[in-house]
């Protein structure tokens, strides 16, 4: 589980919870149903009208992602990639199709080498893996993204509402300071929701589909080092100038 994700939203909702408190204030004057109806049921509406329902539905199990994606293991990648490299060196290509390899990308490229496919081939499959891996997880971002820039709009719509609202009862001069509080507060739950949730959790997709893409683009290095019969140490060092200092572990 990623523990920052959880610890930044409790963070960032327990600042407010307490501002609110430590400034004399009630939490029971931030609670409005219809407000949040505006906000929450409004922005939830738009999304359907901006994306397919299947990619909506998509994204909830996308966005798990915030929470639960495991780091990429980029350092253990290198020294499969090496020990395979080493394999096809003592006996050959075709031995490598009696090496277990659990991830299915990684499974489909030293398929292709082992069958004795052609390098452009192998390249050309593989970068198509990463294309489309790229393209469904930039529709998970943008479902949030989208969700990210419309809760605000919501809000203004619901201050617009109680701004309304009030004007109709300038009259009792009374009801002027609720109905203002309650106007700005849908302003006020889609800039959290906006700011706290969504375009933070777009953000962190963002980062993870970048670490997939490289965990990918590094695998592909590898099995093409292997495919031209490189020296393992020659894979390792390349595969290793694709990571930064700080991800290269004991390297």
């Amino acid at each position: 589980m990623d523990i920052g994700t959880l610890i930044g939203i409790l963070a960032g909702l327990g600042l407010i919870v307490g501002s609110i408190m430590f400034g004399g204030g009630a939490i029971g004057g931030f609670i409005d149903v219809p407000s949040v109806l505006v906000v929450v049921g409004g922005t939830g509406a738009v999304t359907f009208i901006m994306f397919p329902m299947g990619v909506v539905i998509g994204s909830i199990k996308v966005g798990m992602k915030t929470f639960f994606a495991k780091p990429s293991d980029y350092p253990a990648l290198i020294d499969q990639i090496v020990m395979m490299a080493e394999k096809a060196r003592k006996e050959s290509l075709v031995a490598l199709e009696k090496v277990p390899v659990d991830d299915p990308f990684i499974k489909k490229g030293v398929q292709l080498v082992a069958d004795g496919t052609e390098e452009d081939l192998v390249r050309a499959v593989l970068e198509t893996e990463v294309s489309f891996m790229q393209r469904r997880h930039a529709q998970g971002q943008g479902v949030f993204k989208g969700m990210g820039t419309m809760a605000p709009a919501m809000g203004m719509i619901g201050t617009l509402i109680g701004l309304v609202k009030m004007l109709q009862n300038l009259s009792d001069p009374g009801s002027i300071g609720p109905s203002m509080a309650v106007a700005l507060l849908t302003t006020f739950y889609g800039a959290v929701l906006a700011n706290i949730l969504f375009l933070p959790m777009a953000k962190k997709l963002e980062e993870r589909s970048a670490e997939e893409s490289l965990y990918m683009e590094i695998a592909t290095e590898g099995i093409i080092g292997i495919l031209h019969g490189e020296h393992p140490s020659i894979v390792k060092e390349k595969l290793y100038a694709f990571l930064s200092p700080a991800l290269r572990g004991g390297e």
